[in-house]
């Protein structure tokens, strides 16, 4: 099915050069001069051998989007380097390796709901993580008593082993959401 390259989204996958690609990051620029086109800039993945496109196409270029099925699993263990993540219904194994998981890999806990794998032809591609997760605050600094009313963060090492800045209230042992797609704090739990 053609798509304009405008409604190409993250998570998507497409063929171009008779190839599949997995749509890793998404953005535009629009031209500050008139009659310029917004040109859409992607990077892409490709299936299943993991090669990166950078592609840049305008907003009314067509890309050809791929049928996948999207399948509710629940991180389950680690297989060597693997992922193994089970279907909800059918608890179908997933094994994806490190590659197909990526920068999501920082983000999975033995708790981890909603995420997603995404399957072609029964064969596993990639994950789709849920736009928030859970996880906890296992090494930062103590707030600095006095300081001013200014909004100030500070790193926190979390249980996954990824660091990311918090306010500076956040203590050790504390669960925090944090946005998978920025990598960045989001709210206490």
């Amino acid at each position: 099915m053609a798509t304009k390259a405008s409604d190409i989204k993250r998570g998507f996958v497409v063929q171009h050069n008779n190839q599949t690609w997995r749509v890793a990051q998404v953005s535009k620029s629009a031209p500050q001069g008139r009659g310029g086109n917004t040109t859409y800039h992607f990077a892409l993945y490709q299936v299943p051998n993991n090669t990166k496109l950078d592609l840049a196409l305008r907003a009314d270029d067509m890309l050809d989007e791929i049928d996948l099925t999207r399948r509710q699993v629940n991180f389950s263990y680690m297989d060597g380097e693997a992922f193994v993540f089970l279907d909800n219904e059918d608890y179908t194994p997933y094994h994806l390796d490190p590659s197909m998981v990526g920068e999501a890999a920082g983000y999975i806990t033995e708790s981890l709901e909603g995420a997603q794998v995404l399957l072609i032809d029964g064969t596993p591609i990639g994950l789709q993580m849920p736009q928030s997760v859970i996880l906890e605050v296992v090494d930062t600094p103590p707030e600095l008593k006095g300081a001013s009313a200014t909004k100030r963060s500070k790193p926190a090492k979390l249980n996954t082993g990824i660091e990311v800045q918090v306010p500076e209230y956040i203590v050790n042992g504390e669960k925090i959401w944090i946005n998978t797609e920025t990598g960045e704090f989001s709210g206490r739990v």
